[in-house]
């Protein structure tokens, strides 16, 4: 009873002061979808808010991004063309490797993040290149042209690379190919444990990757395995990971601060698709308090132990945290 007697005295100010978890606009990377064309900017039906944007128009978020003092974004491509091994992605003209020349141009002070997979490139949806004896992903040969991919966006300048694809050994095989073309430096964000989630799918509407035949389960972590989860985690760190990140974010709490216990690397966090979705989709129906829940759940991810939040919130955050200075 005293101590919320307390807490009445204290003045708001003192009360921010003694707050044990903050959130900053500088938390967040803002995820942006590119496709070929220009004057392209398509709202996603499933994800309001969120857009497939030409480069040009991506080019105009940016200064809006800017605005409002967010300065980090990772991309995610949707060629023209798809085809079985997602060629787009191995070319120094695919839409990537375009996209992060002109913003690099445009805006050097952004700090560029690419998403490295290929099931946004390939005509069957998968993260990799097929087994079509198996009917599942080959995980060695998939590492192969993973490496090209990384080279590829390090030469068009991006500032990290986050290979999402979890493939064994992911790690290991792009910190070996970026240390050998002379990018030491460049860190790499692991998508280090990436559960089999069913809060994915309007992100496959945004990407267009939603899997031709089968699911991703064969290289996505089950989502009732603890010690699992953890362990890859630790792995990717032991390979050279710079960066460790738990995908989806909010069912998975407990596992972002047991991984955040066990390492020393920072944690991000992916908050997805359908999270995001479903708070958008309630404060449009009046179900909920919106800006107070968006504000909620990001603490709840810092508070975890994240250190980096991934969100198609970031720029509604950024605004309610400039409210309320």
């Amino acid at each position: 009873m005293f101590q919320r007697f307390r807490r009445t005295r204290l003045h708001k100010q003192l009360r921010s002061l003694v707050r044990e978890t903050s959130l900053s606009v500088n938390d967040f990377i803002y995820p942006l979808f590119i496709r070929s064309g220009e004057g392209i900017k398509t709202e996603v039906a499933s994800m309001p808010g969120v857009y497939q944007m030409s480069i040009d128009e991506v080019l105009k978020e940016c200064e809006e991004l800017k605005s409002l003092g967010i300065y980090s974004i990772i991309l995610f491509g949707i060629p023209d063309t798809k085809d079985s091994i997602g060629s787009d992605a191995l070319c120094e003209h695919g839409i990537i490797a375009q996209s992060v020349r002109k913003i690099k141009e445009a805006h050097p002070e952004m700090f560029v993040v690419t998403d490295l997979c290929f099931c946004e490139y390939t005509d069957h949806g998968h993260c990799g290149i097929i087994d079509d004896k198996a009917q599942s992903v080959n995980n060695d040969a998939t590492l192969e042209i993973s490496a090209q991919q990384a080279i590829i966006h390090a030469k068009s300048g991006a500032d990290m690379i986050a290979p999402s694809g979890m493939m064994d050994g992911i790690i290991e095989t792009l910190r070996s190919a970026l240390d050998g073309a002379g990018y030491e430096n460049l860190p790499i964000m692991s998508y280090s444990t990436k559960f089999a989630s069913g809060y994915y799918g309007p992100f496959r509407d945004v990407a267009e990757s939603t899997p031709s035949f089968g699911d991703r389960a064969s290289y996505q972590m089950d989502p009732a395995n603890r010690r699992e989860a953890i362990a890859e985690s630790l792995a990717d760190e032991a390979q050279g990971a710079d960066i460790l990140m738990v995908k989806p974010a909010l069912a998975y709490l407990d596992i972002v601060r047991e991984i955040k216990d066990a390492t020393t690397l920072p944690m991000a966090v992916y908050n997805v698709s359908g999270e995001y979705a479903m708070l958008k989709y309630a404060g449009m129906n009046n179900l909920i308090d919106y800006d107070r829940i968006v504000l909620e759940t990001m603490i709840s991810f810092k508070r975890a132990g994240a250190d980096i939040i991934i969100s198609y919130h970031a720029k509604e955050v950024a605004q309610l945290l400039a409210k309320s200075c």
